[in-house]
């Protein structure tokens, strides 16, 4: 049996033969692979592909303004046009456009016809005219000729006119011989130059191989065949097809383009087979295909059928700020008028003023939290505030000092997101409602002051647990809810005596914000929102399915700026909603106007406590409600009483008031023939009676 048995150690080569290498030496790499890898990495280099590019771009530009030319010169002399035109308004149903181009074609066949039928008889034509020329040419040279001879009495003077001719025409034969050679040489290089620079021009190029600005065409000018170029590829198969069949009029679905404040806007007829819905819901491929972001195209849908109004705007536009509000700049001269002045709110896209009346609407606000929402309602307030004749009364759930710059312009001013607070705001409201049925049972005719609530936070209020001694909620949505039913009194007749209710909430649902509620205001406005869903909340089915779109506002980016449903301010005919971007008056600018409003007033005194069951000390509460005014009428007294506590003094009325004044020395009085209380009088009458003498106050 034999044994595979390895050597230690090899036996030294035979002589001659080359000792074999190492088995660790590196193996020499063939000279056909190194050229390979140099070879690659030449044509993989950024250098090369840089140049291989623009070698690609420029022939391109050659041959894309070669056949642009091309067919603009077979355009001009065929009926090509005119047959496109059919087509294309063929394709989107308009054939009265269609029996137009028709007549229009056949115009210009008829004149083309006519024009080859002058060529026939034209030699003979230019025969005679050329001779006619000639001799007449001749003729005055020789008169000139005689004249000239007579004035310098020289026979050979006659030839002299002729002879220049000669030597002229002799000139320009040197001339043209001159340059003929070079001309021959250059224009094949000029004509080249300028196909060149048509299909530069056009960009008749692959877009791989386009300049990296142009490739990204971000601040590109809308033009028609970019607007048809985009709406092709949507990815829609029958507006693509239709497209095509128009050829290279497509632009015939588009109306005229137009600046329309920071962008531009174009109306465009769908073809037939075609949705309008198809292209909304397109929208961030449209404004990819326009060479914008989503936010900054906007799709409404106008009267005309089948057809969608593009907004496009100027790319980067709306990132940039708008100016200050009137409130801050016109400080002088700018005045408000509760029936029949319109709030300058701010700008909408066209970059033109948008201006909102408030007269007897009720007013809600909504969107996603810290987007702007109080500042903007805030606004709408401190421009009404500069009205004397409207009184506030103002809750704010979050009671972080947004409205801190009221107290002494609202008659209430409610601050803090406890309960405590929703239960004030809720009694509130229901004062707002008391107040609204003594108004409607006064005697026709009688003219009301306004009277606007404003709950700030209102979610906070719907999503109160809290039950009063009744078992009845403050918040929730069913008819034993105290804020929901107070908030819907108001909603059904409150603006019939100017009493108004404006709300702002934040991320609605229908637990927060019920649906009889929010469809209870006239006036509608959202900041951005989470979803189409909530957006269908804030503004209603109808403004959602017109193009409004807050939920496509960008978070954090879009602050301020809010789609509004409202017949209060301009929307565009055929639209149902308009995006405003509002003017942002911060803390400090909100407080100077709040002061330049204290200065047309009075002086107001806000009611900042409201108490609950407690026994009341009526005298006391008289001299609150007075403030700092030295007389202050009864029945404001009665209403500034009530607000203060609708439990204890809601039911009072003129002899109620009466009977807690009678024999305090502080009795009302007449004071140019209205019953006052004077503030002086009620003072001495508190500090001079006795310790024991407060009473209590029954509602």
């Amino acid at each position: 049996m034999t044994e595979n048995v390895v050597p230690l150690f090899k036996a030294p080569a035979p002589d001659g033969d080359p000792a074999p290498p190492a088995a660790s030496a590196a193996r020499p790499v063939p000279l056909w692979v190194r050229s390979g890898r140099a070879a690659r990495r030449a044509v993989t280099h950024e250098r090369t592909r840089a140049t291989g590019r623009a070698m690609v771009r420029h022939g391109s530009y050659v041959l894309g303004g070669t056949r642009i030319v091309a067919r603009r010169a077979w355009d001009g002399r065929t009926a090509a046009r005119y047959e496109r035109m059919i087509r294309a308004a063929e394709a989107s149903g308009n054939y009265e456009v269609a029996a137009e181009w028709e007549t229009r074609g056949a115009a210009f066949r008829a004149a083309r016809h006519k024009r080859r039928m002058d060529l026939i008889t034209s030699p003979e034509r230019i025969a005679k005219n050329a001779a006619y020329g000639a001799g007449g040419t001749v003729g005055g040279l020789l008169l000139l000729g005689i004249a000239l001879a007579i004035a310098t009495k020289q026979p050979g003077d006659v030839v002299t006119p002729l002879m220049a001719m000669v030597e002229l025409i002799h000139w320009l034969v040197i001339i043209v011989t001159v340059v003929w050679g070079p001309l021959i040489v250059v224009g094949p290089w000029l004509a080249l130059l300028g196909v060149w620079a048509v299909g530069r021009h056009r960009q008749a190029a692959p877009n791989w191989v386009l300049p990296a600005k142009a490739r990204s065409g971000e601040g590109e000018p809308i033009t028609p065949s970019i607007v048809v170029k985009a709406l092709r590829d949507l990815g829609i198969a029958p507006l693509r097809n239709a497209i095509k069949e128009m050829g290279d009029a497509g632009a015939s679905m588009l109306g005229p383009i137009t600046i329309a404040g920071c962008g531009v806007e174009v109306d465009v007829t769908l073809p037939s087979g075609v949705s309008t819905d198809e292209v909304q819901k397109r929208r961030r491929k449209l404004a990819e295909n326009l060479s914008r972001h989503e936010h900054e195209v906007f799709i409404t849908i106008p009267p005309a059928a089948r057809t969608v109004r593009l907004w496009v705007a100027d790319s980067g536009a709306l990132d940039e700020p708008i100016g200050p509000s009137p409130l801050v700049t016109d400080d002088e001269t700018l005045t408000a008028n509760y029936k029949n002045g319109r709030a300058p709110w701010g700008q909408d896209l066209r970059g033109d003023a948008a201006l909102i009346s408030l007269y007897q609407r009720m007013l809600l606000i909504t969107g996603l939290s810290n987007q702007g929402k109080t500042a903007a309602l805030r606004a709408l307030a401190l421009w009404l505030a500069l009205d004397r004749t409207v009184e506030f009364r103002i809750a704010d759930l979050k009671g972080v000092g947004d409205w801190g710059m009221f107290d002494g312009l609202a008659t209430v001013l409610i601050q803090g997101p406890t309960d405590d607070h929703v239960i004030q705001a809720t009694e509130m409201v229901e004062g707002l409602v008391a107040e609204m049925e003594r108004r409607i049972q006064a005697p026709p005719g009688t003219v009301f002051t306004p009277l606007v609530g404003i709950v700030d936070e209102a979610q906070v209020a719907f999503m109160c647990p809290v039950v009063d001694e009744d078992k009845r909620p403050y918040g929730g949505s069913k008819a034993t809810s105290r804020y929901f039913m107070a908030v819907r009194k108001i909603h059904n007749q409150g603006r019939a005596v100017d009493v108004i209710l404006w709300e702002g909430t934040q991320d609605p649902t229908d637990q927060n914000l019920p649906k009889l509620v929010r469809e209870g205001a006239h006036t509608r406005a959202s900041l951005v929102l989470g979803t189409e869903s909530q957006a269908r909340m804030a503004l209603g089915d109808k403004a959602v399915d017109g193009g409004a779109a807050p939920h496509l506002l960008r978070q954090g980016l879009d602050k301020g700026t809010l789609v509004v449903a409202s017949d209060g301010i301009d929307i565009p005919a055929g639209q149902a909603s308009i995006t405003v971007r509002t003017h942002y008056i911060d803390t400090d600018q909100a407080a100077e106007v709040a002061d330049r409003a204290k200065a047309l007033r009075d002086g107001v005194t806000t009611l900042t406590v409201i108490d609950h069951g407690e026994e009341r000390d009526p005298l006391a509460d008289i001299a609150t409600v007075l403030g700092d005014a030295p007389r202050v009428l009864t029945q404001d007294v009665l209403k500034r009483l009530a607000t203060l506590n609708e439990q204890a003094y809601g039911g009072w009325s003129f002899v109620d008031l009466k009977r807690v004044l009678d024999g305090t020395g502080a009795e009302p009085y007449k004071s140019d023939g209205r019953m006052v209380i004077s503030r002086d009088r009620l003072a001495r009458a508190l500090a001079n009676r006795p310790q024991d003498g407060s009473a209590s106050a029954h509602g």
